[in-house]
């Protein structure tokens, strides 16, 4: 497997920004503060239009598990030819059942609606109950990358596993490793466990243009500040890129 850096982004400008820093490919995605949505077609086709680099759109209808509903899979199914029509070089998708196995139904026809393009199964894998068995029934699917973190709350706590789980893959899947993802991590564990692919977000924390602000509303999940923002930061992009191609 060639060696790829994955930059998650969830406007318009953090696409731009992390393309210039080095970005391979994009996750394409909204509400990183929640794990990331389904993007707005608006959004993508702004950064389809303003990127030269693969776009891969992540297809999540909403926050928490990947237990869905028939409506939520029929979103599901909708958004991934949708967005393959609009020009996305591939998809970002989950489903599980309620047994933590892989929905390997669902996942089949979700492959066949791809038609093609590039599809990745994302940290679903994560939650799931056995991650060797998904890796070869993912295989099975014609799955082209897994990301994960090694079934851990970031990818410095869940490297041996996610050494197991690299060299159980071999040439047969990529092993994106995710969570956590900075430049020193991508020294240590391209050495460590021969991880090749990364996906990190890099954000930056920028403070809101807003002059007037009520104190009085707040408007999202405890804890966020409306007048918080986050934009990918080149640097982090381009010191990534550093570590992962320039030693």
């Amino acid at each position: 497997m060639a060696k790829k850096l994955e930059v998650c982004v969830d406007s318009v400008e953090s696409a731009v920004i992390a393309q210039k820093g080095g970005a391979d490919r994009l996750e394409v995605c909204a509400n990183l503060m929640i794990g990331g949505t389904t993007p707005g077609v608006s959004q993508f086709k702004q950064i389809r239009k303003a990127c030269d680099i693969a776009l891969h759109v992540l297809i999540r209808p909403r926050f928490g598990d990947f237990l869905y509903t028939k409506a939520e899979y029929q979103m599901l199914s909708e958004d991934i030819e949708m967005f393959r029509s609009l020009g996305a070089d591939g998809v970002v998708v989950g489903c599980l059942c309620a047994d933590g196995t892989l929905d390997l139904e669902r996942m089949k026809e979700l492959r066949e609606r791809a038609n093609g393009i590039h599809m990745t199964l994302h940290r679903a894998f994560d939650v799931c109950k056995d991650p060797y068995q998904t890796l070869r029934e993912a295989v099975s699917l014609g799955i082209d990358t897994i990301l994960t973190s090694g079934q851990a709350d970031n990818c410095h706590t869940g490297r041996e596993t996610l050494k197991q789980l690299i060299a159980q893959a071999g040439d047969q899947i990529e092993i994106l490793v995710g969570s956590g993802v900075n430049a020193a991590l991508i020294r240590q564990l391209k050495e460590e466990i021969h991880a090749k692919s990364f996906h990190l977000s890099g954000k930056r924390r920028t403070e809101s243009g807003m002059a007037y602000r009520n104190p009085n509303v707040h408007m999202g999940l405890n804890g966020i500040d409306e007048y918080e923002l986050f934009y990918t930061d080149e640097s982090a992009v381009r010191e990534a890129r550093q570590a992962l191609y320039g030693g």
